[in-house]
């Protein structure tokens, strides 16, 4: 079943076999390994927890030193909390396995924080011990993203264990607060741009999942994210109704108003100029749009709604990732406990996100949106005070599905699964390939090998055995395409040269 995909008769198939035996053999070990792992509640968000993702760093920063490589745990000092309390940051592990100036160097991104989870929040088992039930390994951080960086491990430590030459040199960037921002990570980068990372020719990142339950996927794009406050303010004090109700322009009513003006009822976002720089789609591109493997129906059983804003795949699938859209998500400062409380608050703070598309500009996108909220404000003739600020924006990310990391990928899969991959993109937002991507100018990949339903960041978050075992396959075979790829690569473009 494994190589009825066509596998070619050269001596790499031979090696190919023993590699996916050995896998095979070996797969309770990697599943001891990831429930090792799964065990240290390495949550970044809580800060009574640090200190276990900390332990978490050192466990992985083990692991590696026994694949032979030189790891480096980079000290980021610190962070201070809102009460003014210094938390120290967990360390980045930089490690580097060969040096071998023949093959490629591919750099490898992920994570070993999690995110929060109890028992009582729902879960069916215990969150930190990992549990097998019907093929599915359940517990937090199996899928988001222990899971992917030890199948990325096994795969490395089964070229060792065969005795296999190395197809490539492997550099390691695994960080402990990504649930929590990734502070410090972008500087590193930077530092270690002309170091470290001198001579990285790929970036691959596996922390997202495909979009099938069953087929696998690669992904190419995601959406950027700017946040939004809009805030509306009358008075130093809240206000009785019974008062002030009738005589005082509440700013409430100003705030619902200016949230109304946001978006139409069908999903249409109504702030001048938003969709200008929006790429048209081309024949080309919607084409790659057809073939992808996307139930609607169950998308929306798991999403426990009655019925979308739109009716095709197609129209799903480019609404989630090749336009913008607008998201309100909430209200501070009004009053939202249980029964009643006739209140008029003083002010009130609007929350709102923009998931913004390539060729979208941060800065232009924050002035359309507020001179189209200080005109829809100035139209009601209100004394209120308006403020409108942006505290967060993170930039989309795409990138070319037709160079040698897709190609190189995509070959493996076809190889282990015996299909071709979907082309896909994310309508969330990835700051981290966009970081890789602007601060090393090298071509980035997300590799994911966890299936659409595996729960990250939710209840009964799992793996399954199938896709970690054959996601340890499969990026056993990527480190022999790539190699060959790039080899080929050189080959021709030193040819050129000599002609």
């Amino acid at each position: 079943l494994l190589f009825k995909a066509g596998m070619s008769s050269s001596s790499s198939s031979v090696s190919e076999m023993e590699i996916f035996q050995f896998i095979d053999v070996h797969q309770s070990d990697f599943i001891e390994d990831l429930k090792k792992w799964v065990a240290v509640e390495s949550d970044s968000v809580q800060p009574d927890l640090r200190k276990e993702v900390i332990r978490m760093m050192a466990l992985a920063a083990d692991k590696l030193s026994a694949l032979g490589a030189t790891v480096n745990l980079v000290n980021l000092g610190s962070q201070q909390l809102p009460d003014g309390q210094d938390l120290p940051l967990p360390p980045v592990i930089l490690g580097d396995l060969g040096k071998d100036q023949q093959k490629p160097t591919v750099c490898f991104y992920g994570h070993v924080d999690v995110q929060p989870a109890r028992k009582e929040d729902g879960w069916k088992t215990d969150p930190y011990t990992l549990t097998e039930i019907n093929g599915n390994l359940y517990g937090r951080g199996a899928t988001d993203n222990k899971g992917p960086v030890l199948a990325w491990i096994n795969a490395v430590e089964t070229f060792r264990a065969l005795k296999l030459a190395m197809p490539v040199n492997f550099k390691f960037v695994i960080e402990g607060m990504e649930e929590a921002g990734s502070l410090g990570l972008e500087k590193l980068l930077e530092e270690e741009k002309q170091c470290f990372f001198s001579d990285v020719d790929y970036i691959v990142i596996s922390d997202n999942l495909w979009l099938s339950n069953k087929k696998p996927a690669l992904t190419y794009g995601s959406r950027g994210n700017a946040c939004f406050f809009v805030e509306v303010e009358c008075g130093s004090k809240d206000l009785h109704s019974g008062t002030f109700g009738g005589i005082i322009h509440e700013p409430l009513t100003d705030l619902i108003a200016l949230l109304d003006s946001l978006v139409d009822p069908t999903g249409h976002i109504q702030i001048p100029g938003i969709y200008d720089s929006v790429a048209a789609l081309t024949e080309e591109e919607r084409k790659l749009y057809e073939s992808i493997e996307f139930d609607l129906e169950e998308h929306k059983n798991n999403s426990g709604v009655k019925e979308f804003l739109y009716g095709t795949k197609e129209e799903i699938l480019l609404h989630l990732w090749r336009y913008p859209s607008l998201s309100i998500h909430g209200i501070e400062g009004a009053f939202h406990e249980p029964g009643i409380k006739t209140v008029i608050p003083s002010k009130v703070i609007g929350k709102f996100s923009i998931r913004q598309v390539p060729h979208m500009d941060l800065s232009v996108v924050k002035q359309q949106v507020v001179e189209h909220l200080e005109g829809v404000f100035s139209k009601r003739n209100s004394p209120n005070k308006l403020k409108v600020s942006m505290p967060l924006g993170a930039k989309p990310w795409l990138t070319d599905v037709n160079g040698p990391l897709y190609k190189a990928a995509r070959r493996a899969i076809k190889t282990v699964f015996g299909e071709d991959p979907d082309f896909i993109r994310d309508g969330s937002t990835i700051p981290v390939a966009r970081m890789f991507q602007t601060v090393m100018q090298k071509s980035v990949m997300m590799f994911p090998i966890g299936a659409a339903d595996d729960g990250e960041h939710s209840q009964n978050e799992k793996i399954s055995r199938h896709n970690y075992i054959e996601g340890t396959k499969v990026f056993a075979a990527f480190f022999l395409e790539i190699s060959k790829l790039h080899q080929h690569l050189h080959e021709t473009s030193n040819m050129e040269t000599d002609n």
